[in-house]
């Protein structure tokens, strides 16, 4: 294989046309929709004029939901990054490994208890760290954290036992069914603009918590025998990445509900772009993760109108299939 092959393809030219991508989806999510607004009417509102129910669509349904999408899309990309680096497993993803589920299920029963909402992003965050650990600290126990496969199938049973927690809640109480249902399935429309003022912060924290572990990851894709070599602690990396994708997932899940297969699809995508290292994989899915979410809700938006699917529904069409090919392939993606 030549070292042009290995590293994959130019990260400036790679980003160049995620950018690209990106911007056109952004203006895509602003310009169609589900109702009676328009492309054209759309963007006369993001030209400076329009009708004011034009502008009420754009500006204050289509345009948080936007911003939410990339906020969402960034975190759960990243996220999916760390954690297979953290795992040394490339089939690993947050909805994969009860981080969803255990987030998902905290804010469920948080409300279902009667907590007031503005403890809800931060409830997520405890749910998701919980719920990785219990999936990891029960594999290790049953020695089968080193399979890959294995390790999934464990992930997706804890998830499905978690979900079902949380639907048993949603049956008991049929007004925390209508409140938090978007919770179980995933959705970006119909958050208020407020979501962002504690979105954006709780996701910008966890991206910089990720930035002082980014070195000490890139030494523990070489093994646990070389990062020690180099002076880092497996486990304490291991335990730090882990607690800054609790951060990024537990924001997002609190902000969209559980997304599952956006970790899964992006870094498996950034890899074949650019390459194994870290730094670029971290690169490309801070971009790639917008736009698979953004593009997904478009197609949510237009499949069946004039009513809309879930955008977990259709961001899960998406990844089952990136998730079979992964386990099909005869060489899996090693770190």
């Amino acid at each position: 294989m030549s070292r042009t092959s290995r590293r994959g393809s130019p990260l400036p030219a790679v980003l160049s046309a995620l950018a690209g991508l990106f911007a056109l989806l952004c203006l895509a999510s602003l310009a169609l929709g589900a109702g009676e607004v328009s492309p054209v009417q759309a963007l006369s509102v993001l030209a400076g004029g329009g009708g004011d129910e034009a502008r009420f669509v754009v500006e204050v349904l289509r345009l948080p939901r936007t911003a939410l999408g990339v906020l969402v899309g960034l975190a759960l990309g990243i996220s999916g990054v760390v954690l297979q680096v953290a795992t040394r497993n490339p089939l690993v993803e947050p909805g994969l490994m009860g981080v969803n589920a255990g987030a998902a299920f905290a804010v469920v029963l948080t409300l279902y208890l009667g907590g007031a909402a503005g403890i809800v992003p931060w409830i997520a965050v405890l749910g998701a760290f919980a719920g990785c650990m219990l999936v990891l600290v029960t594999t290790r126990l049953g020695q089968v954290a080193d399979d890959p496969v294995r390790l999934v199938l464990a992930g997706v049973v804890f998830s499905g036992i978690i979900n079902s927690a949380s639907t048993l809640i949603l049956l008991a109480d049929q007004r925390s069914a209508d409140e938090i249902r978007f919770w179980i399935v995933g959705a970006l429309g119909g958050r208020p603009i407020e979501t962002l003022y504690w979105a954006v912060p709780g996701i910008a924290a966890g991206v910089l918590a990720l930035l002082p572990c980014v070195r000490a990851l890139s030494a523990l894709m070489l093994g646990e025998g070389v990062a020690r070599g180099l002076g880092h602690r497996p486990e304490r990396i291991q335990a730090a990445a882990l607690a800054a994708v609790s951060v990024l997932v537990g924001v997002a899940t609190a902000a969209a509900g559980p997304l599952v297969f956006v970790g899964l699809v992006v870094p498996f995508v950034a890899r074949r772009l650019v390459g194994p290292s870290l730094p670029r994989c971290l690169a490309v899915a801070a971009v790639a993760g917008p736009c698979l979410v953004l593009a997904a809700d478009i197609f949510s938006r237009l499949l069946i109108k004039p009513y809309e699917l879930p955008v977990g529904v259709v961001i899960a069409f998406i990844g089952a299939p990136v998730l079979v090919a992964i386990v099909r392939t005869e060489r899996l993606p090693r770190f």
